[in-house]
């Protein structure tokens, strides 16, 4: 077993990659990985999809302990015995017509007399039947029957034992109204679809029979708790949430590279056995754009459109939304007098919200496109929690960004009260992280190997490559960092053929930060979040603009050095919030470890109000300097100087504390006094001008201890 190298981290290391944090174990800071190629698409074609531009991941980037639902307690196996109902009877309450154009109540009790469980509907005269169709120990083909297990939305569910398997536990799906031809063309449909379905997350379909005129699905017992009886003891946390999120979206992947949807999905269709998530009912799945209204669906789960549009992958991720808010959110019930209800405000937390409600936007074109694309964005809300409960980071690269091109706000300001200056929102431009190049697009081996000197050079090499998506957005990113007059038109000719791509968001934000428009720069990054919110990128972005126009940025800033250690400039801007604490946690392998700590070392003296100064704080700051192996000579020597400084102005109204020293020198007036003069003069040995040496003379002579001689 081999120990991640990363410091802090306590994972170790499995198939060359750490199972806590993510890092290969080569390298000692996470690399930046080439963006993978496009998911291969459905072969049918959503009506309401639409191809997502830009580089794509695949979902299925390592994620270390995030990576499964394993790490959850194991669900104990129900015994099958135990789960056969000892009276089967479906409630009055959920006894509805079958005819799609009717659904009014049937089989109602009336004038004190129980309701019949089997006559026709009175108000459009379709027959309904809701008592079993088998008894104990009836034989359908080869399946023995043991009785009912539950009854459904398509049918009874009964336990049976497979006699030619050695009595191998099944499941038998029927029909609650075998009369009705839309529900026998279901069942047909489940088995002509699903018989050749392999997938772990996905209950797993053995045969098909009819026994006495009706027909039987055949498929794996999985006993297990489903996520609604989980839901019924209380809201689960939001960690083990998106671990069921991320299970259910690697089965709708698989359906939609099948070209199929689910169409159906909430909380009592996913089952959690052992250690294991399976999706169970799969009477509504459909191949995608089948005609609309022939989906199969639940009120408050299904996506708008399905009464006038095709079932597609957008309106199956709209159900995958609704149905991990419904777990995670207390108080949220998604439907309400037979009307769906929508997403609260706040569900819980910021980048869960922004997740449910772009997977349940309005228009189907704003949702994710793809089960990989959503995956994507929740592992990364996934890590943000994780970071959040544990306290331990887990840092992974971006598909979609590179990594920070630089920490900004690093220089110490140049006052004597303040450890940093203003965010030049200019500089913050320049230092964000660029989008990857789409693999796909013809340029973009050329584009990967584009070299210049500045901004210019590049554009004009540019200007003589063939025109694709990516040439033009490359040249609108060094046009919005330039904060160049021609950049918004440039960027409304992309909008206009790149409809719905983040990267015209994302460089109007660039833009708007370069040209110093602080408010409109908030406004575009935070759609851009809303887009992607698994992405620190964004939320780096977002903090930059909040900063610049003198807004709260701390939590955003927060958010993103918590869960990533690389963001550097994020530990800088809490700093400048006034957490400089923070700044002990750049790791030591970061090159900006040495400004953390110089500003660690700058703010035990620069303080607004100078009575606060401690000479213990003076003395550790004095300490860490000397611990900094690599700082510049005579930057450390100015240092402390300037640490001199502030223990002479504490000094003075206050006693000098018994045996202290600073610096090496004594913790008195004359002690500072002499070692101030000698780091002045030996400053002046170095000075780079005439000017700089006298002025530095000159300054060790008035601070030298009065002496008479």
């Amino acid at each position: 077993m081999t120990r991640c190298a990363q410091p802090g981290c306590t994972g170790t290391i499995e198939e060359g990659y750490c199972d806590l944090c993510g890092h290969a174990a080569t390298s000692a800071a996470a690399p930046p990985s080439a963006p993978l190629p496009t998911q291969p698409s459905s072969p049918g074609t959503s009506p309401v999809s639409r191809p997502m531009t830009g580089p794509s991941s695949s979902g299925r980037s390592r994620a270390g302990v995030l990576a499964t639902i394993a790490d959850l307690p194991s669900v104990p196996y129900r015994d099958p015995a135990t789960a056969v109902l000892p009276d089967p009877e479906v409630p009055e309450d959920k006894r509805f017509c079958a005819n799609p154009d009717c659904g009014k109540p049937v089989g109602r009790s009336r004038d004190g007399r129980p309701g019949r469980a089997d006559g026709f509907c009175p108000h459009c005269r379709t027959q309904f039947s809701f008592t079993p169709k088998l008894n104990k120990d009836d034989l359908v083909g080869q399946y023995r029957v043991l009785g009912c297990l539950a009854h459904g939305g398509l049918g009874w569910i009964y336990l049976a034992a497979d006699e030619n398997l050695d009595g191998r536990w099944v499941v038998l799906k029927g029909l609650l109204n075998t009369n009705d031809i839309e529900a026998l063309r279901v069942a047909e449909a489940e088995r002509k679809f699903l018989t050749t379905m392999d997938h772990p997350n996905i209950v797993k379909i053995f045969n098909f029979q009819r026994s006495a005129g009706f027909g039987y699905i055949v498929m794996e017992y999985v006993g297990g708790q489903s996520l609604h009886e989980l839901r019924r003891q209380g809201p689960l946390p939001l960690r083990e949430t998106l671990m069921y999120g991320r299970e259910i979206l690697h089965a709708f992947g698989y359906l939609h590279e099948q070209g199929l949807v689910y169409c159906d999905l909430k909380p009592a269709n996913v089952i959690r056995v052992g250690k294991g998530l399976k999706l169970i009912d799969m009477g509504a799945v459909q191949p995608i754009g089948s005609p609309p209204g022939t989906s199969w669906v639940t009120t408050g789960y299904h996506a708008p459109e399905l009464d006038r549009q095709s079932s597609s992958v957008t309106s199956d991720l709209y159900t995958v939304a609704r149905t991990l808010a419904v777990l995670a959110t207390p108080g949220f019930s998604p439907a309400r007098g037979g009307k769906a209800v929508p997403l609260p405000q706040d569900c819980g937390h910021p980048s869960f919200t922004r997740l449910l409600r772009r997977a349940t936007a309005d228009d189907p074109a704003e949702r994710f496109q793809s089960a990989w694309e959503m995956e994507e964005q929740l592992v990364g809300v996934l890590r943000e929690v994780c970071a959040q409960e544990d306290g331990v980071p887990y840092p992974h690269p971006s598909t979609l960004f590179g990594p920070e091109r630089g920490a900004v706000g690093t220089a110490l300001s140049e006052e004597d009260d303040e450890v940093f200056g203003a965010l030049d929102p200019v500089s913050a431009a320049a230092a964000l992280p660029v989008p990857l190049v789409d693999p796909a697009d013809p340029a973009a081996g050329a584009l990967a190997g584009l070299l210049g000197r500045d901004s210019k050079e590049l554009i004009e090499q540019l200007a003589a490559m063939p025109q694709t998506p990516e040439t033009r957005l490359m040249r609108a990113r060094l046009m919005a960092e330039e904060g160049a007059a021609e950049t918004p038109v440039a960027l409304n000719a992309l909008a206009a053929e790149l409809p719905g791509d983040w990267r015209v968001t994302w460089y109007r934000g660039v833009l708007a930060l370069a040209t110093r428009q602080a408010d409109l720069a908030v406004s575009m990054f935070d759609s851009c979040l809303s887009m992607l919110p698994g992405e620190p990128a964004p939320k780096l972005a977002l903090a930059f603009a909040l900063e610049c126009a003198g807004r709260q940025a701390a939590p955003w800033y927060e958010t993103v050095w918590r869960t990533d250690h690389g963001y550097v400039s994020a530990a800088f801007g809490l700093a400048r919030t006034g957490r400089m604490s923070v700044l002990d946690e750049v790791p030591v392998t970061s090159s900006y470890r040495v400004a953390a700590q110089v500003a660690l070392t700058a703010a035990a003296v620069r303080r607004s109000d100078p009575s606060t100064i401690s000479p213990h704080d003076l003395v550790a700051a004095a300490k860490r300097l000397e611990d900094v192996s690599d700082l510049d000579p005579r930057r450390r020597d100015r240092l402390i100087a300037e640490l001199l400084h502030g223990a002479l102005a504490w000094l003075d109204g206050n006693k000098p504390p018994a045996g202290l020293k600073l610096a090496g020198a004594p913790f008195t007036e004359p002690g500072l006094r002499r070692r101030l003069e000698s780091l002045y003069r030996k400053l002046a040995v170095g000075a780079d001008s005439r000017e700089e040496r006298y002025a530095l003379i000159d300054q060790a002579n008035a601070v030298r201890p009065r002496t008479w001689l």
